[in-house]
């Protein structure tokens, strides 16, 4: 099918870039506006978790919100008595802006009286995000009032998200040309950037449709742009390595664009599969944040493959012979040398590399969590932030989030409630109790406040001992505490399953692409200490507060586990991606049919080949995915930072070192196999076809 793809688009090459112009117009018109459309914020807990059912009890009953999603703070100077006035006047404002349902005022008083809070509460038939917006410009003109709370928070961090995205763009773009043309050398530098182009808009489009069906986060959007020019650049350079190879070789233009395409274009697919298959098993989890970025990445490295399938041989075929290098390279013949001296001392550079690599993973052991929705994850300047830390610093937590107990019972059942909130209260840990208040006929609410961060760990703990309480009614317990416990369970129940279906789909690739059980089992032993390695930056920077500085951060002393997830099954799909290249290499020399190679000599002539591409691959990919550490959101950096951390170490280390060594230790074993599952595989697998003889 590929070959026969390139002879049709390689004949006609001018009007296969005229179509793939008209789809850039079309993908850029309609899916280009996909961020405005997008979730800004929340999935990082499961619908149906006990959090988000006491958060839908309480909103049925009352038509609000559970807790205040709008703070505003007002300067007292002279104390709240002189202010009073002031204070009447923000909470008349605020009461008159779209969509608030209630407002307390004041909700809070500061320490030393200088301050006072004025919150509001958000109707259920109001979006959070028009509610947000109208009273910032509602109090746009008041200096004395700071406006924040979650709902404007969370739209502060979405238009952060956006000038994000466009800054680091304006990083990666200059070094990937500039890297580009290093690496790709002549006009050939202009195809990671046509196929880049077209792989970011066109997974735009496709996201489009999906979230008309689905709702995405909005977050999914850096997965897609860094992972889409980063594949482009993979795949691109891969496929014009191949082709000027085959140029070299003396055959012509035609024929070469059909054995890059058999060959090379082959392995872009067999890699484009195994990416998405791993990205694609965060849609187990049930937590929104981890389906959208499951599903944007598994979309962005199919449209990348396909897109760089169908449009590089258009590009190839129409410069056809001017791609040539006129400077023989030595490149191949020292990474040939290198994969040589290597597999010399196999045993020794395999134990060594591995116990380094395995060295670099251990701090990940000692991660701890931390919850999205911390407030130390807002950037600095912006108000919501300013309000989070005076709240925290001088209102003793007030106005932030309680723990929120809805409570199904009947109002004949008043003497019982009021006996569990006494219990409530007695909990450790708890600070306070509000009276029981009966929202309607038969529901009930109670708030907690507890002792310390509202969704530290001993409100944590105190949230599974008010569930474990006793009780003759149904209640179900909310807040950022009880969601960020939620949060967790959920993770746990579902990582077991998630596992096991990314090394079975990654398994089931490697075996069908070559024809081998032994390298898929290698290949899921050295990406688990890819992923390892690569996740200790997140415990070292993060956790440990290192680099606040120069990374613009606040640390909050963990790591948010949806984040480590999703760097997690990046950097393991982009390791399986690279691992595909070289295998793919090694598999064909082998199986060559003029010039079959022994295993050693194929090892090393997979490692010449591939050796310079796959190093530049990742430092392209590393600028792509690294420019998200100059996000101001912190959960975004880690990803950059832990993905750019593996695909390096990958590259450098482990395809360079640990690879060569296991190839060679084994030996022939490395392609064992029983023959019922070769005869399956050629059942599910054609045989490639011999290479065409020129006249």
């Amino acid at each position: 099918m590929l070959t026969s793809l390139a002879t049709r688009v390689g004949a006609r090459p001018r009007r296969a870039l005229i179509i793939t112009f008209m789809f850039v117009v079309i993908a850029g018109a309609v899916g280009g506006p996909v961020a405005g459309s997008l979730k800004s914020s929340g999935g990082f807990i499961p619908s149906s978790s006990d959090a988000q059912i006491a958060q839908n009890v309480l909103q049925r009953a009352t038509g609000r919100e559970a807790s205040p999603g709008i703070v505003l703070l007002i300067d007292t100077p002279r104390g709240p008595r002189a202010a009073s006035g002031t204070i009447a006047a923000a909470a008349r404002t605020l009461s008159r802006v779209p969509g608030i349902g209630s407002t307390t005022a004041p909700a809070g008083v500061a320490r030393d009286g200088r301050r006072a809070l004025v919150t509001g509460t958000i109707a259920t038939s109001a979006q959070d995000k028009d509610v947000a917006t109208a009273t910032e410009h509602a109090f746009a003109d008041d200096r004395q009032v700071t406006v924040g709370g979650a709902a404007v928070a969370n739209e502060q961090i979405n238009a952060n998200v956006t000038k994000d995205l466009g800054l680091a763009e304006a990083i990666a773009a200059p070094l990937l040309i500039i890297l580009s043309i290093l690496f790709f050398r002549g006009r050939a530098a202009v195809m990671p950037l046509v196929v880049g182009v077209t792989t970011v808009l066109g997974t735009f489009l496709v996201l489009t449709g999906i979230n008309q069906l689905y709702g995405l986060s909005i977050f999914a959007l850096n997965l897609v742009i860094g992972m889409g020019l980063g594949l482009s650049v993979d795949y691109t350079l891969f496929l014009v390595t191949r082709y000027r190879e085959e140029l070299a070789a003396g055959v012509a233009p035609e024929v070469a664009l059909r054995a890059t395409m058999r060959n090379a274009g082959a392995t872009v697919c067999f890699s484009a599969a195994t990416v998405a298959c791993a990205l694609a098993t965060l849609v187990v989890f049930p937590q929104g944040f981890l389906k959208s970025m499951g599903i944007a990445g598994a979309a962005v490295a199919l449209v990348a493959a396909l897109v760089a399938v169908s449009v590089s041989p258009a590009l190839l075929a129409l410069w056809n012979v001017k791609l040539v290098q006129k400077r023989r390279s030595v490149e191949a013949t020292r990474w040939s040398a290198f994969a040589h001296w290597v597999m010399r001392r196999p045993g020794l550079i395999a134990v060594m590399t591995a116990a380094a690599m395995i060295a670099a993973g251990l701090p990940a052991l000692s991660t701890v969590w931390s919850p999205a929705n911390d407030t130390r994850v807002i950037p600095r300047g912006e108000s919501s932030r300013a309000v989070a830390d005076a709240l925290t610093r001088e209102f003793a937590g007030a106005g932030a989030s309680p723990v929120t107990i809805a409570i199904s019972a009947p109002r004949a059942d008043a003497a019982a409630v009021t006996a569990f909130a006494r219990r409530v209260r007695a909990v450790p840990g708890v600070r306070a109790v509000t009276p029981p208040r009966a929202l309607d006929a038969d529901t009930w609410q109670i708030n907690a406040r507890v002792a310390g961060d509202a969704a530290g760990p001993g409100a944590q703990q105190a949230v599974h001992e008010i569930r474990d309480l006793p009780a003759p009614f149904t209640v179900h317990v909310g807040g950022d505490a009880a969601s960020f416990v939620d949060q967790q369970a959920a993770i746990g129940a579902h990582l077991p399953l998630a596992i096991a279906l990314l090394a079975v789909l990654t398994f089931t690739v490697l075996w069908l692409m070559t024809d081998s059980l032994v390298l898929p089992l290698k290949a899921l032993v050295m990406n688990t200490l890819t992923v390892a390695a690569s996740l200790t930056p997140l415990v070292l920077i993060y956790q440990h507060g290192n680099l606040t500085g120069l990374l613009h951060y606040t640390s909050d002393g963990g790591v948010e586990p949806t984040d480590f997830l999703v760097a997690a099954t990046v950097t393991f799909a982009l390791s399986t991606d690279y691992g595909v290249f070289l295998l793919g290499r090694i598999k064909e020399s082998r199986e060559d049919p003029d010039h079959p190679r022994q295993d050693r000599e194929a090892v090393a002539h997979g490692l010449g080949v591939t050796g310079r591409v796959v190093t530049a691959a990742a430092i392209l990919l590393a600028v792509a995915i690294g420019a998200f550490s100059t996000s101001s959101i912190t959960f975004i950096q880690e990803i950059g930072v832990a993905v750019a951390t593996g695909v390096l170490l990958d590259a450098f280390i482990v395809r360079s070192l640990l690879v060569p060594s296991l190839m060679a230790l084994l030996g022939d074993w490395n392609w064992w196999s029983p023959q019922p599952m070769r005869r399956l595989r050629r059942r599910v697998v054609p045989v490639r076809a011999e290479v065409e003889a020129v006249a």
